[in-house]
């Protein structure tokens, strides 16, 4: 395979995954030491989220055909993107976690479902509860009022029993 095979291939891979994923996250990554690279994409990865350093100009022709060149002028200097084909909110509260830390790491944009959004809806995004902390939120909403019945039929047990 020649290497403009090799470029359209990955061009190809970069498409399927900027379509795919639910929560795209573009960074420049200078400044990271190797160790904090590799810190930050393991703390991904637990995530379920695969973050990759690309050619800016490999992804410009990506963006192309999937419709999301508004993201072409976020590509510039050193660039890894952050890609979560299931968690909405887990990419964004690790990466803008990470660069509280570590200031090296800049959060240049994203894209939330097809939409392109820029670096304030990115850090809200991150500010969002997690799915389990959504569900954990449902979860005490729905037993509320199973414990409140309890407590009443408890208290109407005890007076029944006092009256006795």
């Amino acid at each position: 395979m020649g290497v403009r095979e090799e470029k359209q291939q990955l061009v190809a891979e970069i498409v399927e995954k900027l379509r795919n994923s639910k929560t795209t996250i573009v960074t420049d990554y200078r400044g990271l030491n190797v160790a904090e690279v590799t810190e930050l994409r393991k703390n991904l990865r637990e995530a379920g989220v695969e973050f990759k350093v690309l050619k800016n100009t490999l992804v410009r022709r990506a963006t192309a055909e999937a419709d999301l060149t508004g993201l072409d002028e976020f590509l510039t200097g050193p660039t890894a993107i952050a890609f979560s084909n299931e968690d909405v909110v887990a990419p964004a509260k690790i990466i803008v976690d990470f660069a509280k830390k570590h200031e090296a790491l800049e959060v240049k944009a994203g894209v939330l479902e097809g939409r392109i959004v820029n670096v304030n809806e990115v850090k809200a995004l991150a500010s969002l509860p997690s799915r389990e902390g959504l569900l954990s939120m449902l979860l005490s909403v729905l037993q509320a009022p199973m414990r409140n019945m309890a407590l009443a039929v408890k208290a109407v047990a005890e007076k029944k029993e006092q009256e006795a």
